[in-house]
């Protein structure tokens, strides 16, 4: 705010003071959040129908796989970010119901037994001393009440601030949740990958060992040279370094994968199989306007953006006079015996109004705190909402690239296999020499291991769409958490 708008700040504070029915013309202007942005009509690199069947909420289990299909229930039930999550939402509301309570009055009761022993010296001269004091005694209880008047809407706006924090809490736990179910996935899809690759390197040490007993055998007949028999014997020791590796991945793996499903790696084990008895699901991505509906970071930044707003509001209201009522009434004695008689009866009632008039800049500062922080939050929405597009697009890119790259590689895989058979026919009738033997094998070998993890990275992808895509909607359409009220 500008030097001009800090002194009418000041002014309307001092105003108030004497000129209460004026305070209306002191509010501050109460500007409006204007969060839209430009929706695209369709994602670029989207195929099929929009108005297909989205894909379920349980998306993990169309990849037939019923292992990974049990690692997702375990991590549901005892992921510890999960379940951090969830604590949170308790947090807030609980800090919903602490704003809450300023709108109700508090009634509290007090109950007091004093005694009091006056100085016999006191007011009586020197004629007097040693004579004893009086002791008076007094009783009193009373039942209190105080209730401030929210004529301003300044705890409203504290309470709705607090109810919006809360809803973004219930959407903070569907995407953590849904971060952590994609890990589970990814985890267990480096798990099958770490398993194919090894089992690919074990088959080709065997294949390695075999030819290089055949060149042995042929060595000793006088056939094949010892540069021969060590060129396969270099090769072979090439190929058993890469197993240890892909042992390790595995064995990490599934320690990572323990942590997501909330056990301890020494007893947690998984099965594996390979990524090529997994299905591959089609997925329709829909309308992208409807993604703005079930994107859970998305409503969560909503859910944000409309606390911040309302703090707003509680900054812009603590301006204005605070009027509080307060009563008590009860008995008081001087005798017990008689605390509850009539005579005993009384009561007080007041009513009190608190106008800021200089508080050294805070009032002015908290305003403008808030506002920053909301015109944060707006551009975080906004930056939230093109991110969804944007992970679409790019998780759609790389499925179609990776569909294509796995055909393409299977093509060069099964090219790359005949010709090892060729060449091992060959060798068979001592027709090829060791080099291109040597080269045929390397290229067979490296051709199987880019196969696996382009097949991973197919899965990769496909996760990624379903986690970009918000996870799945419900059969209504409706994403689970989608109500945009505490419950």
């Amino acid at each position: 705010m500008n030097r001009v708008g800090r002194h009418w700040g000041l002014a309307c504070g001092v105003g108030a003071v004497t000129l209460l029915p004026l305070l209306s013309a002191c509010i501050l202007t109460q500007d409006r959040l204007d969060p839209a942005l430009e929706v695209p009509q369709a994602y670029r690199a989207a195929h099929g129908s929009p108005n297909a069947a989205p894909p379920p909420i349980d998306w993990w289990r169309t990849f037939r796989s019923a292992e990974l299909s049990d690692l997702m229930q375990q991590a549901n039930v005892a992921n510890f970010s999960i379940a951090a999550a969830v604590a949170r939402i308790v947090e807030a509301d609980a800090q919903a119901r602490i704003a809450g309570a300023a709108l109700l009055p508090t009634l509290d009761a007090t109950a007091n037994a004093e005694q009091t022993r006056t100085s016999g010296a006191i007011g009586t001269g020197a004629s007097s001393a040693g004579t004893s004091g009086r002791t008076t005694n007094l009783f009193t209880t009373a039942l209190n009440a105080s209730y401030t008047i929210d004529f301003w809407g300044h705890n409203r706006a504290l309470l709705r601030a607090a109810d919006y924090t809360a809803v973004g809490k219930r959407f903070d736990r569907d995407v953590v949740a849904l971060t952590q179910l994609a890990g589970v996935a990814n985890t267990y899809f480096l798990i099958l990958e770490g398993q194919d690759r090894l089992s690919i390197a074990r088959r080709n040490l065997a294949s390695t060992e075999d030819t290089l007993k055949l060149i042995q055998d042929r060595f000793a007949q006088g056939t094949a040279a010892a540069l021969d028999v060590a060129q396969q014997a270099s090769l072979v020791a090439i190929q058993r370094a890469s197993i240890p590796p892909l042992v390790e991945q595995v064995q990490q793996n599934t320690a990572a994968l323990a942590l997501l499903v909330g056990q301890a790696p020494a007893a947690f084990t998984v099965k594996g199989g390979s990524m090529y008895q997994l299905a591959i699901p089609r997925v329709t991505p829909g309308l992208p306007s409807e993604l703005l509906e079930r994107r859970p970071d998305i409503r969560e930044a909503e859910a944000n953006l409309a606390s911040a707003d309302a703090n707003v509001d509680a900054a812009r209201t603590a301006f204005f006079p605070t009027i509080q009522l307060t009563g008590s009434a009860g008995f008081e004695s001087a005798m017990l015996k008689s605390l509850f008689g009539p005579g005993a009866v009384f009561y007080t009632i007041a009513a009190g109004a608190t106008q800021p008039i200089f508080e050294g800049g805070t009032l002015l500062g908290q305003l403008d705190l808030q506002k920053g922080t909301r015109e944060e939050l707006l551009q975080d929405y906004r930056m939230a909402v093109i991110s969804v597009f944007t992970d679409v697009e790019k998780a759609l890119v790389a499925i179609q690239q990776t569909t294509l790259q796995e055909q393409l590689q299977r093509t060069s895989v099964a090219e790359s296999r005949r010709a090892y058979d060729l060449s091992l026919d060959k060798l068979h009738q001592g027709t090829i020499d060791q080099t291109t033997l040597l080269t045929v094998e390397e290229t067979l070998f490296t051709q199987e291991d880019v196969l696996a993890q382009v097949r991973f990275a197919r899965l990769e992808a496909m996760v990624s769409l379903f986690q970009a895509l918000g996870g799945g909607w419900l059969e209504d359409g409706k994403h689970k958490s989608a109500q945009l009220t505490r419950q």
